[in-house]
């Protein structure tokens, strides 16, 4: 958890009244792999984000929670004043992988430090997959968009 306790000037994320601390702000590393999360979904070639595990599990989790988990396949380590983050990424084929991953680590660093005034020290991507539209349609029930469609 990251925490900011700056007593004699204001950075991000911190306020001064100009007369010293007024407490401390902690920032939950849910928080910041919330935050990551939804700037990599923002990426243009992201199919999905996390593994098939990851995935299947976060279904389950989100049809219970009836909310997404923003954080699925994303892991960070968070410190007093920086950030380090971990996500899987399953990518579009015919994207380029190296300019989406360029895309991701600005938008999230962007993401981060803006909302939480941390400094992003790394962005570790690990592309899991490589998604081709029609592939993992094997269902019988499909829609027009070809996604499967589970009977209720």
């Amino acid at each position: 958890m990251a925490s900011n306790d700056n007593a004699d000037s204001a950075g991000p994320g911190t306020s001064s009244g100009g007369g010293g601390t007024r407490g401390t702000t902690t920032i939950a590393d849910t928080v910041v792999a919330t935050i990551a999360g939804i700037a990599v979904r923002e990426t243009d070639g992201i199919y999905a984000v996390g593994g098939s595990a990851s995935r299947a599990l976060g279904s389950v989790r989100d049809r219970v929670s009836k909310s997404p988990a923003h954080s699925r396949g994303i892991k960070v380590e968070v410190g007093e004043t920086e950030a380090a983050i971990d996500l899987d990424v399953v990518v579009e084929y015919g994207e380029s992988i190296s300019d989406i991953a360029k895309e991701i680590r600005s938008g999230v660093t962007d993401a981060v430090e803006t909302m939480t005034g941390l400094k992003v020290v790394e962005i570790n991507i690990k592309v899991l997959d490589v998604h081709v539209p029609g592939a993992d349609d094997d269902s019988d029930d499909e829609d027009s968009g070809g996604r499967s469609v589970r009977a209720r």
